[in-house]
């Protein structure tokens, strides 16, 4: 039932109430367009969204001159899947990644935002994690509909910031500087550089960019320069990796600080080039993060700069501080500067939504659970919306944990064994309180839709061995 309401949602919203700002869109210039997309930032990790101790001023004054959203979702509480939906277009119950998991991945048939675009006439790069297909694979970025790309297929390979050597289309890139402990090359200023090029090398032409950068997740690490600002604000902490082979940091806080303001100072290189360039006004930047603040050995450094507030959880629950995400959209003389949407919107709307802005629509017969948000960014139209919106991570199968939102009603189930969860996120945004045994009918509806919201995951048989960490760094 709910499967077909969202087809029909995405038919109405692309080919008839919407179809003015398509005709609007088509008669001009085709618009650039630049994803950025952060790696384990909290929600309120930026001085836009209540952020004090850590200076973000140029993500700020994109919120400033733009639209900020305050009920964006990532695709997922991880990385991976996360970037499967902001992909195809299909939340976790239809996307075929639906876990962290190497030998999950796109395969040919899978469509992508950035095939669509490409089939728009767009240039399309993408610089930074991908995390869906490994060297040789179907999911390639080089295969998904990418003409560039340089950074990490693998999220493992993510985890380091000076490796040996980096993806360069199907290529590696080598770093000789970075061998035997040495801190040459901060990879992601290589990874900047690359995308500041592909802009200035495609800016006469609509082209597509794709940002998804690793900062600031860790290992802890960032050039001095970055650290200097922030020495002695903070209570000194040592933040060490349990993990072999990571860095870690003896003044952990100030670390961290460095690492999300080394990324706004880049963000803030973009827009200048853009003006420069002279192609500020017909570029749409979106800057997001790919899920909630960091858990685990990190969740303490987390809640010091109070990263998830006013919400519960950190990356990798259900709950909203895994979930609900910094989302921010400018597009001078098209979105009104200033302004603030309480809008319900979720990665799997990024590909209807960009598929408008570059005045086309999705293929036909390719089933996504998307709805174009560009009503709401423009102000024009009329702004359909999701019914619900629905999260699962997912191993061969069989379901890890699943959430759902209708509505303020918000169902959680961070383990499969446990019973469900029932918050009111209109009264309780932290979720504090659980009103499953109040509400047991509203528990029973909503677990209804979380069954009908997805289909068996595909199988992935193991056909390569991924390359792991191995020869990646020491």
């Amino acid at each position: 039932m709910y499967r077909g309401f969202y087809s029909i949602l995405t038919m109405i919203c692309g080919v008839f109430l919407l179809a003015p700002i398509v005709s609007e869109a088509s008669a001009k210039q085709k618009p650039n367009i630049i994803f950025i997309m952060a790696d384990d930032l909290g929600y309120a990790e930026l001085g836009c969204y209540g952020q004090t101790k850590i200076k973000t001023p140029h993500i700020d004054h994109l919120a400033a001159e733009g639209m900020k959203f305050t009920q964006a979702y990532a695709g997922s509480m991880v990385c991976q899947p996360s970037r499967s939906v902001l992909m195809t277009g299909q939340h976790t119950g239809h996307t075929p990644v639906r876990a962290n998991d190497l030998n999950q991945l796109l395969y040919d048939e899978d469509l992508t935002v950035a095939e669509v675009l490409k089939d728009a006439g767009y240039a399309t790069g993408i610089f930074g994690k991908w995390g869906l297909g490994y060297e040789g694979s179907q999911g390639h970025p080089n295969r998904q509909g990418f003409d560039e790309f340089t950074g990490q297929l693998l999220q493992v390979h993510a985890h380091f910031y000076y490796p040996f050597w980096i993806s360069h289309n199907e290529e590696r890139r080598m770093l000789p500087e970075n061998e035997n402990n040495q801190r040459g090359t901060y990879i992601h200023d290589l990874i900047h550089e690359d995308a500041k090029k592909f802009i200035r090398k495609n800016h006469k032409q609509p082209f597509f960019a794709y940002l998804p950068y690793i900062i600031p997740h860790v290992e802890l690490v960032v050039p001095e320069e970055s650290e200097r600002p922030y020495r002695g604000k903070f209570p000194k902490t040592q933040i060490l990796d349990p993990r072999p082979g990571y860095i870690g940091s003896e003044d952990g806080l100030v670390t961290f600080a460095g690492m999300v303001s080394r990324m706004d100072g880049h963000i803030g290189e973009i827009v200048s080039m853009l003006e420069e360039l002279g192609i500020r006004d017909n570029t749409l930047i979106i800057f997001t993060s790919d899920n909630g603040g960091q858990g685990g050995n990190w969740k303490a450094m987390t809640d010091y700069f109070n990263g998830n507030a006013p919400l519960r959880g950190h990356k990798g629950s259900m709950y909203e501080g895994g979930l609900r995400v910094p989302f921010i959209a400018k597009w001078p003389g098209k979105i009104e500067a200033g302004t603030t949407s309480d809008l319900q919107i979720g990665f799997w709307d990024i590909l209807p939504t960009f598929a408008q802005v570059a005045g086309t629509q999705v293929p036909e017969g390719v089933d996504v659970d998307g709805i174009s948000f560009l009503p709401t960014l423009l102000g024009k139209g009329d702004q359909k919306k999701h019914p619900y919106l629905y999260w699962e991570y997912t191993s061969k199968d069989k379901i890890r944990s699943r959430g759902l939102r209708m509505g303020n009603w918000k169902a959680v189930q961070n383990r499969m064994k446990n019973s469900i969860e029932l918050y009111d996120l209109g009264k309780d945004v932290g979720e504090a309180n659980d009103l499953s045994k109040q509400h047991p009918e509203k528990v029973k509806e909503l677990t209804q839709v979380m069954k009908q919201a997805r289909v068996p995951q595909r199988d992935f048989p193991q056909t390569m061995k991924p390359v792991g960490i191995k020869g990646y760094v020491k």
